[in-house]
């Protein structure tokens, strides 16, 4: 009897113990790790890639894994398809009329060691993106897919080596009733000496963050004070630029999607490229000459904000000068550096 008793004492006192540790554990547990059970965002993972979801609405594909035409046109690491407001699918993969271009992405015509071209990251020649790791994080309000990649070219020998190490996070924010934000942040450092990069050698010179929309047939360009009219060469047109039309169709209401250049990216404001028809759109950097890509690297960040007909440039305008207003915290800072 004795026994029994010291037993049941004992499993008491466990059974107590375990308790308090996992009472301990509740009381411990940050805003952030308790914001994960109450978050709707998934990242459901694919062999070619993430996906991000708010619920049930798809809001976009990261393409982590290379992807070719028939054994063209190979590449990786950029976002396609990319979803509206109303679940439509508004970028386009492999257009007939550039089948180079590629949802949103952000490459270069010109990649040169010293004098010597390389490679060419936006017709995908003479290059790969090897997706060495991808992390998806959820938070309360947003999802991130931290990325780390290699461009790898044949500038030696026979074997593809690594020019370039890119670390990119690409952020989804929780929608709201009229919109949803979506961030990139992009720094690419040379791992090679004397490294440049350029945009198209011609006077357009086209290169850096782009957008291949599905575009509607009545698509504007609407600035801060007025529409743009598309030319031929890159045109100034201020830091922020919303393609809007009817993207869900002609018997529907007018839609878009903003387009954000950080005042902090180089060349700041940025001059664009604009396409009315079987194109992309593009802040253009650095255009025609090509300037050095050293080991310290080059930043460049980016807003998209998917919106409803509601959202007018007026509205935009605000959110814009709060983009640029925002500052990275400490802790911000030091998360970036780590997965750096």
């Amino acid at each position: 009897e004795d026994s029994s008793l010291v037993e049941e004492v004992t499993m008491a006192v466990n059974e107590a113990a375990q308790n308090a540790i996992e009472h301990a554990h509740d009381l411990a547990a940050t805003p952030v790790q308790m914001a994960l059970t109450r978050s709707d965002f998934r990242a459901i993972e694919s062999k070619e890639g993430f996906e991000i979801r708010e619920g049930n609405s798809r809001v976009l594909f990261y393409q982590k894994n290379q992807k070719s035409l028939g054994g063209k046109y190979a590449r990786a690491d950029y976002v396609h398809p990319l979803y509206n407001l109303k679940g439509n699918i508004i970028t386009e993969d492999f257009p007939e009329d550039h089948p180079h271009h590629r949802g949103i992405f952000w490459a270069w015509h010109q990649i040169l060691i010293g004098e010597k071209p390389i490679a060419d990251g936006w017709s995908c020649e003479n290059i790969t993106w090897d997706v060495v790791e991808t992390i998806p994080t959820i938070y309360a309000e947003t999802i991130h897919l931290d990325n780390e990649v290699l461009w790898k070219s044949v500038f030696k020998g026979d074997a593809p080596e690594a020019i370039v190490r890119e670390y990119s996070q690409i952020k989804v924010h929780r929608k709201e009733d009229t919109y949803r934000l979506i961030d990139f942040d992009i720094t690419i450092f040379a791992l090679a000496d004397s490294m440049k990069i350029g945009g198209s050698d011609d006077a357009k010179g086209y290169s850096g963050f782009s957008l291949r929309f599905k575009l509607p047939a009545d698509i504007r360009f609407l600035g801060s004070e007025k529409e743009v009219i598309a030319q031929e060469l890159a045109l100034t047109a201020g830091p922020w630029l919303d393609f809007a039309g009817s993207f869900d169709g002609l018997n529907n209401p007018e839609s878009g999607v903003a387009v954000f250049s950080h005042p902090s990216n180089p060349g700041h404001p940025q001059p664009w490229i604009l396409r009315k028809e079987k194109s992309m759109q593009n802040p253009a950097f650095p255009g025609r000459v090509p300037i050095p890509l050293t080991k310290e690297g080059i930043r460049f960040q980016y807003r998209l904000v998917i919106h409803a007909d509601e959202l007018k440039p007026n509205d935009i305008e605000k959110l814009y000068q709060a983009y640029g207003e925002e500052v990275e915290t400490k802790k911000q800072k030091v998360e970036r550096e780590r997965c750096n």
